[in-house]
């Protein structure tokens, strides 16, 4: 690798990128350039109406009883107005100089950490990362990001997913799926030559959309002939522009009137915060026509959603949790009349974390809706797009699949075997010598992405963070500081890598390397967007070569691939400043946390204030209804985390869970019969008498099984050993009639049977009558008597 990977020495970072183009003259014009002084959003922010007092979304800000969201910033105020008034104290004590009292009133890191013993206690800043790979080999360690053609060569093994060799089978399938379309049959240099209505045309013009980018000129013509459609493009090609136009000039021909009122388009998203946007840029492109938009995603008002579908809005942008939720508990809310279903970031929509909603999604709208899919790592798999029902779609991949933008350079720096704990030094001198403004840091976990916001809050950096754990009020504002410049550096996890559009993001940081590579495009798309230039860096550990490999592989030019080299004196003293805030972080955390506890001890008052005041109210409300029950929408949560966990695997993911889950005792779940039944089984079985035993069962068994149709019952065959046990024995078994037993009379092997009905192998024996002939036979036999 070391043919075409640069080497930036860390003394110039500040100097400007060199130009890698030989001459201007040299380079073809690129009629498909996008333009990089184009600004989509020319109104401002998106998320100013949701953050702002506006009439329109008020039930974001709430100022009742809701109580303020907890700030770092403002805990870390406290503690240092506190160190001061205590320094200031000390210093009124000791009579010390004027010089020492301004020292001591700057606040200065190292001069705070100093006689703090850190040793002892567990370090809070523990990485994703926190197994060691001391098992690789040094040699090893010293080729990372070294051997070009070797790591160029291994590319094809970097991910399932990410193999472009094809069989004829599977292109055969493709060929049989996908429509023989691929694509408009003239280019379209102009909206104004693709039909699109004035109203439409309008908006276009007042947002300075002048010239479609090739995804919109490719998709645009398609999707208004009412095509299913694949679409693949880079990030920040305006993706979300190309389904919205076809959308709306196909509303403007739909029947109208109050009976004719209904939801006809829904488009699906994985975040909040990219519904938010799509809804932003859906209703600019519709002001000046009477299409309506709801916006239907998590942390907003529920109420208000539902006042706004009872107006039946056309176009219906939502996340997959809270359409469902508004399908089964929202009176007269339906998708039958569904025209149009678009999936935004499809892939992960179809994967394995959304599969249960998606699917129940479907099974609400009808099949003769024109579906369309758009992604930047779009898939072409036919397993995994039968999900979607499509009708011979249209494939539109305008970009080689799974690329990079052209005017990214990134940007590798090495953690070394057994230094993994000082990739949050290496954060920190990145960031405070190199990076200073417009950075969004990419973490891999939430509790990581609040300690380090806190670091940097110490550090005197200007922070904000954004993930999951937070509310949807704090999420937006914290986007909106940074669209200001409000805040220099946003930490986030991988809820903001997919769709979001920030103008003006110079750096993205990557605090550890993603699992897989659609991940890792999503995330470093966040920069060089609309054909502006930036700049990405990913901290590389020993255990991501084959990940470092396929980013590399998939990499628009290779002159844009470096290694970035940190010197090792900066990077041992961020690691003694770091080391030197450990037992501040975890005072600021435990402070945080017993405020949150407080918090939530008066939040817990007040719903018991609240169901004793208003109880009747409140139990006659109809309980909501969800399709999966809790032990199921509990299992998928799970398979999602271990899905994410595992980089997509799903072979792994199983594993995973069959080695989670719990050895259960092999007499639980079990009733004390079944309990019983089995010890005895295991007991025979020591002995060695379970042949016979099972022989007998299956004597009993078939003894007991009823004579087929039409034959005679058999009876029961008298044993032998019986009857020679009676012989011997003192008594018979009964066998008089009913007659003798009432009467009380037993009959007796000696006892006459006189007055008793002769059976038929009676022998018949004849005596001699008094006077008569010996040997005169009788006239009649009887064959009562015996003798």
């Amino acid at each position: 690798m070391s043919d075409y990977v640069m080497t930036i020495d860390s003394d110039v970072e500040d100097a400007p990128l060199p130009s890698t183009s030989k001459s201007a003259k040299n380079v073809p014009v690129d009629e498909a350039k996008l333009d990089p002084d184009f600004v989509f959003d020319v109104a401002g922010d998106p998320y100013i109406d949701l953050t702002s007092n506006f009439t329109g979304s008020s039930d974001l800000v709430k100022t009742g009883s809701k109580p303020q969201p907890i700030s770092v910033d403002e805990i870390i105020a406290r503690r240092r107005l506190n160190r001061k008034r205590k320094r200031d104290d000390e210093s009124d004590e000791s009579e010390e100089s004027a010089e020492e009292d301004e020292d001591e009133l700057e606040l200065d890191i190292e001069e705070d950490a100093e006689g703090e013993s850190v040793e002892e206690e567990e370090d809070p800043l523990a990485t994703s990362d926190e197994e060691d790979d001391a098992s690789e080999e040094e040699d090893e360690a010293g080729s990372e990001v070294g051997s070009g053609d070797d790591g160029m060569s291994d590319g094809s093994s970097d991910s399932d997913t990410d193999s472009e060799e094809e069989t004829q089978a599977q292109k055969d399938r493709k060929a049989a799926f996908f429509d023989s379309e691929t694509g408009p049959a003239e280019t379209h240099d102009s909206f104004l030559s693709m039909n699109l209505s004035r109203p439409l045309l309008k908006a276009i013009t007042t947002l300075g959309f002048t010239k479609p980018t090739p995804i919109q000129a490719a998709t645009i013509p398609v999707a208004l002939l009412g095509k299913d459609v694949v679409g693949n493009a880079v990030t920040g090609s305006g993706k979300t522009a190309a389904f919205m136009i076809p959308m709306l000039e196909r509303l403007l021909y739909r029947e109208k009137g109050k009976k004719a009122a209904a939801t006809r388009c829904v488009v699906l998203v994985p975040t909040r915060e990219l519904g938010v946007q799509c809804f932003d840029v859906g209703t600019k492109l519709a002001t000046h026509t009477d299409i309506q938009l709801a916006l239907l995603v998590g942390g907003l008002s529920l109420k208000s959603q539902e006042i706004a579908l009872r107006a039946r809005p056309d176009i219906v942008i939502a996340t997959p949790g809270r359409l469902i939720d508004h399908i089964r508990n929202s009176p007269s809310f339906t998708l039958d009349a569904v025209d149009i279903l678009v999936l935004d970031e499809a892939d992960r929509m179809l994967s394995d974390g959304f599969a249960d909603e998606l699917s129940e999604i479907i099974k609400s709208c009808p099949k003769s809706r024109q579906t369309m899919l758009f992604s930047a790592t779009m898939t072409d798999s036919v397993d995994e797009l039968v999900k979607m029902s499509l009708n011979k779609p249209v494939r539109l991949f305008v970009d080689p699949k799974k690329t990079t933008a052209s005017g990214l350079i990134q940007e590798f720096v090495r953690v070394k075997a057994g230094k993994e704990n000082e990739r949050s030094a290496l954060l920190c001198a990145l960031c405070k010598r190199t990076f200073k403004n417009k950075v969004i840091i990419f973490l891999r976990s939430k509790k990581l992405a609040h300690q380090m916001r806190i670091v940097f809050g110490l550090l005197g950096m200007k922070c904000e963070e954004l993930h999951g754990d937070l509310t949807q009020e704090q999420r937006l504002n914290a986007l909106h500081a940074f669209r200001e410049g409000t805040v220099d550096y946003l930490m986030a996890t991988d809820l903001a890598s997919r769709g979001l559009d920030i103008k003006g993001v110079e750096t993205v940081i990557n605090y550890d390397m993603p699992t897989q590579l659609a991940q890792y495009l999503h995330r470093v798309g966040r920069t060089a967007r609309a054909g502006k230039k930036g700049r990405s860096v990913t901290l590389v550990g020993e255990a991501d070569r084959k990940m470092l490999k396929a980013a590399i592989k998939h990499s628009s030019g290779e002159d844009q691939v470096r290694h970035r080299i940190i010197p090792a004196d900066i990077v041992q003293t961020w690691v003694e400043k770091v080391a030197s805030l450990n037992t501040e972080i975890a005072e600021i955390l435990q402070e945080e946390k017993e405020e949150k506890q407080y918090r939530k001890a008066e939040m817990e008052l007040k719903k018991g204030q609240n169901m004793i005041e208003h109880e009747e109210e409140i139990y006659s409300r109809p309980a909501r209804t969800w399709f999966q029950t809790a032990k199921e929408k509990q299992k998928a949560g799970e398979l999602s985390k271990l899905l994410h966990e595992n980089g997509g695997k799903l072979q792994a993911t199983k594993k995973a869970i069959d080695e989670n889950k719990p050895k259960r005792d092999k007499m639980s779940g079990l009733s004390r019969r079944a309990k019983r039944r089995k010890m005895i089984m295991e007991e025979d079985k020591e002995l060695g008498d379970s042949k016979v035993l099972n022989a007998s069962i299956r004597a009993a068994k078939k003894a007991a099984r009823p004579a087929k149709i039409g034959e005679p019952e058999k009876k029961p065959s008298r044993p032998v050993k019986k009857k020679q046990k009676q012989k011997s024995g003192s008594k018979k078994p009964f066998t008089g009639s009913l007659f003798d037993s009432e009467l009380g009379q037993k009959a007796k092997a000696t006892s006459s049977r006189e007055g008793i009905r002769a059976r038929k192998d009676d022998a018949v024996k004849l005596g001699k009558k008094a006077g008569g002939k010996s040997g005169a036979k009788p006239k009649k036999s009887f064959k009562g008597r015996s003798k």
